[in-house]
């Protein structure tokens, strides 16, 4: 890679767009296009804003800089490495987040859901919440600075990932008042009962995860694939939530694409699905009432 003719953050912008697009680069986990992947990167990688003004985009760079630039791009281009874990953060709900390939990335519907108070569904101002695979904490955090006056659990059952829910519950300094908790599902919740609970489980089938682009892989594998069917996960927490929900409590569940199969599974169930922008991903919201009719 030669820096011949790139001067400016404008140039390797424009630069990195054209290489992306010609090594066919895949976007779904954080960008919306291959203008914002480059932007992204170009900007992140020098610890710049992504809101940076135009004006300072003909700004040339040092020549660390461009070693700096070129090194990250090169391995967005050749390794395919995600752009969230070359920048070791990323953003959800206009809130940063760090992340590694310890974690997902973070990307759901939620982030529009969670600023709108899942009204009109959630009828009670939550004191306690439970953000179920919790991975990188992102949705547990966004609910906890939402509703300032609750306890927020965040719950997985990787070790590893907790590391990192750790490490932003100490970004966004929730100390006192977010925890997280080592647990397969609800299995060491025994007993404990929440407004709120927002999950969003893995959802993919075993082969449908071979199959996915090479930026995939580097994500953590039992955070996406959930069996053959790619509705184990989503399965349990549908028949167990109840027993963790008040009874004016609310299970919001991200069921990527399995709306359709879910409608036909559980045809006694009348679930509410949440309006957002993004497409091919369903939200669904069930009262605790509803997630007794589960059983």
């Amino acid at each position: 890679m030669s820096d011949s003719g790139l001067a400016t953050l404008r140039d390797y912008i424009r630069w990195a767009i054209s290489q992306f697009s010609q090594a066919q680069v895949f976007f779904a986990q954080g960008s919306d296009s291959v203008f914002d992947e480059a932007r992204t990167l170009v900007l992140g990688s020098l610890h710049l804003p992504y809101e940076l003004h135009d004006k300072y985009l003909d700004c040339n760079l040092h020549t660390d800089e461009h070693a700096i630039v070129q090194s990250i791009l090169k391995k967005r281009i050749e390794q395919r490495i995600p752009a969230a874990y070359l920048l070791g953060e990323t953003w959800f709900a206009g809130l940063p987040f760090k992340v590694d390939e310890r974690v997902m990335i973070p990307r759901s519907p939620m982030a529009e859901l969670i600023p709108q108070r899942f009204s009109p569904w959630l009828i009670k101002v939550p004191q306690r919440i439970l953000d179920l695979g919790t991975g990188s904490g992102c949705l547990g955090i966004t609910c906890a600075l939402e509703f300032p006056d609750a306890e927020v659990i965040l719950a997985d059952m990787s070790e590893q990932a907790l590391q990192v829910a750790d490490e932003n519950i100490a970004l966004h300094q929730l100390g006192e008042r977010v925890y997280t908790l080592r647990s397969d599902i609800f299995a060491q919740l025994a007993g404990q009962r929440f407004d709120l609970i927002v999950c969003n489980p893995p959802s993919l089938q075993t082969e449908q995860w071979a199959q996915l682009p090479r930026e995939f892989q580097y994500e953590p594998r039992q955070s996406s694939r959930s069996g053959c069917t790619g509705l184990e996960f989503i399965h349990q927490v549908l028949q167990q939530a109840s027993q963790h929900l008040s009874n004016k409590g609310l299970l919001v569940l991200d069921v990527g694409q399995h709306r359709s199969k879910l409608i036909e599974l559980y045809p006694m169930l009348d679930f509410t699905w949440l309006e957002h922008s993004q497409v091919g991903s369903a939200v669904l919201a069930l009262t605790a009432q509803q997630c007794a009719a589960c059983q």
